[in-house]
């Protein structure tokens, strides 16, 4: 069974502003509102300028003579570096931010950059030992959904990843790049947004799942299913060959996946309500695609018993992946 591309739903993309000048995108993003990825400007420069009105790029390029918290070279720097950035975004060019901010403001060019994001979870055999190996991988654009399974189709894995200039994860800094690396071949060079440290900020901990939970996203009948769970899932569908094991594991997967998507919107508007600009920035949260997967409620059941019952009387938890 291959999974391959399933139902698509609409999504607003930003467009040009028809204006004379620099051309702006329409739709309001904070990056063209962030200053501090020009070299020597930090967040009390940024804030100051942000004070005096100039809130945006294009205030700042459309007064020929703008009152600046700064003078001399750093004003004439600070514009230089403005007009650079309109270009940059004009190109597409998030490698160019991505190598002047900090990670943890990447979600300032999310919205500016979501046509070329790609959300991205990875199930596993284990936790990196030399014969563990990548299970499944779903990619997800936020219209379309496309899952990867080992032993069918992940060779097109590589091809599919190299679409995109963004990827979301969570926690994929520690656990999923550096699988998909190593056991894939994949280089894996795109802008990475590894949600676990922007959501942590923001005072969010305890895992995907822990945090989704604090944000109001049910699992429903994968709920209590884990990384761990999805390794009993593939050894199930492995050693069975039982399709329902295979299913539920990729729904699991895919609600991995598709659920970066909710997240990454709420750490956007919760950090862009940190900010001035927050009655106009915000995003709008639209629900995911329905999955082309199911779970199998009784076989999660059945695994679970079957798990339990099989301890030794001194093992006493699961482990849990992630």
């Amino acid at each position: 069974m291959v999974a391959g591309r399933k139902p698509r739903r609409a999504r607003p993309q930003p467009v040009p502003a028809a204006v004379n000048g620099p051309v702006f995108l329409a739709e309001p993003s904070m990056l063209k509102n962030t200053f501090v990825h020009v070299p020597g400007i930090g967040d009390r420069t940024e804030q100051s300028l942000w004070n005096l009105g100039i809130h945006s790029w294009e205030i700042l390029l459309a007064d020929s003579s703008p009152r600046l918290p700064i003078a001399g070279k750093r004003a004439s720097e600070l514009i230089r570096h403005i007009d650079e950035s309109v270009l940059r975004l004009e190109e597409g060019d998030v490698r160019y931010f991505a190598g002047l901010l900090t990670p943890g403001l990447y979600w300032r060019f999310f919205p500016d950059f979501m046509c070329k994001t790609a959300y991205l979870d990875i199930e596993t055999t284990g936790l990196g030992s030399p014969d563990d190996h990548v299970t499944a991988v779903t990619v997800y654009d936020g219209t379309s959904i496309r899952c990867f399974v080992h032993g069918e189709n992940m060779d097109s894995f590589a091809e599919e990843i190299d679409r995109f200039d963004v990827i979301v994860t969570f926690n994929g800094k520690c656990f999923d790049i550096p699988f998909l690396r190593n056991c894939l071949g994949v280089p894996m060079d795109q802008v990475h947004i590894d949600l676990r440290y922007i959501l942590a900020a923001l005072g969010y901990r305890g895992g995907l799942k822990g945090c989704e939970r604090r944000l109001g996203i049910a699992r429903d009948e994968l709920d209590g299913v884990d990384g761990f769970f999805a390794v009993l899932l593939w050894d199930e569908y492995v050693k069975n060959r039982n399709p329902r094991a295979l299913e539920t594991l990729l729904a699991y997967n895919i609600a991995d996946t598709v659920n970066l998507e909710r997240l990454m919107v709420e750490a956007y508007n919760r950090k862009v309500a940190q900010t001035p600009f927050s009655g106009s920035l915000a995003l709008q949260i639209h629900p995911p695609p329905p999955s082309p997967f199911s779970a199998d409620t009784a076989l999660i059941k059945h695994i679970r018993q079957k798990w339990v019952h099989g301890l030794n009387p001194g093992d006493s938890f699961l482990p849990s992946l992630r």
